[in-house]
């Protein structure tokens, strides 16, 4: 009978716990490191600016408070809004290097299982049309963007959206990126004795009249812009827009539709009219929604 030969093993090398695993090794050899993950910890995450394709990024020219670095950290400061498809919380973006980079924005995260079936979506979405050839290409492409414009997602609307009326002038957030289900937008705010702070909604503000007059006339044009080029923005009320400071801000265009493709174009852009000038003349300014509209459509025809 044949016995398996018992090897003898020093006795360091059997309690290997009792040794470095570096021992015995030239330290120029050594190195240590830590995941980026683990460094950056729970809320932060790397900006992927880098990573996305034009089209998923702000028109040029862009502000000069856009960071773009792609060593620039992404910190998740809290929620600021909650709504029924899309919560926004607000995000800071640094670059460690760079002193005095930072910029804090908001961050619009459709939620993954409403995104596609934004209420009422149907009313809005008839008629509408392609209009950029760079979405048609990026289709054909099949590219990142492709893919998202492909998927139909009220992000990818609303994104599409700020774009146009960012470089139609009109007082939108400036559109910084657009990631999955995420959109990053400037934050709007106001100096209220020396804090900032988030611009209301309208809806909330009982200012002087002069700034009342000030917030109609800015109305009618951002209006009369957007009949020009052939859209309503559907929704437009008290709500969904900002009073920061003298300056009124347009918020929440994912159901921008089409003026004429839409079969209802018209009545949305009335039903804006009306809701608007609601809230006006709750000021004290003696308006009509139907002049208002009357005067619209000079503009568009």
């Amino acid at each position: 009978m044949s016995h398996t030969p018992h090897h003898q093993f020093p006795e360091d090398f059997l309690r290997p716990d009792d040794r470095s695993p570096t021992e015995g090794i030239d330290e120029s050899f050594v190195f240590s490191y830590d995941t980026y993950a683990d460094e950056l910890g729970e809320g932060r995450r790397w900006s992927r600016w880098e990573d996305l394709e034009a089209l998923m990024k702000g028109p040029e020219p862009r502000p000069d408070w856009v960071v773009t670095s792609s060593g620039a950290i992404d910190t998740d400061l809290g929620i600021l809004k909650t709504g029924k498809e899309a919560n926004v919380f607000l995000l800071e973006r640094e670059d460690p290097h760079v002193s005095g980079s930072d910029v804090v924005m908001a961050a619009k995260r459709y939620r993954d299982t409403d995104h596609r079936t934004f209420h009422r979506a149907a009313a809005y979405t008839e008629g509408r049309s392609m209009k950029r050839s760079r979405d048609e290409r990026a289709l054909k492409r099949k590219s990142t963007w492709g893919k998202q414009v492909a998927a139909g997602e009220w992000a990818i609307s609303e994104w599409n959206a700020l774009r146009r009326c960012w470089e139609l002038g009109l007082p939108v957030p400036y559109p910084v990126q657009i990631d999955g289900t995420e959109i990053l937008m400037e934050w709007i705010t106001v100096d209220v004795d020396g804090v900032i702070e988030t611009a209301p909604r309208v809806a909330q503000v009982r200012p002087e009249r002069e700034v009342v007059e000030g917030y109609y006339e800015q109305l009618r044009d951002a209006l009369a812009t957007l009949v020009q080029a052939g859209l309503v923005h559907g929704d437009l009320s008290p709500y969904n827009t900002l009073a920061a400071g003298d300056r009124l801000v347009v918020i929440d265009l994912p159901q921008v539709v089409d003026l004429v493709g839409n079969p209802r174009g018209m009545d949305f852009l009335l039903r804006d009219c009306a809701n608007m000038c609601a809230w006006f003349r709750s000021r004290g300014l003696e308006v009509d929604e139907h002049d208002l509209f009357g005067e619209l459509m000079a503009h568009a025809f």
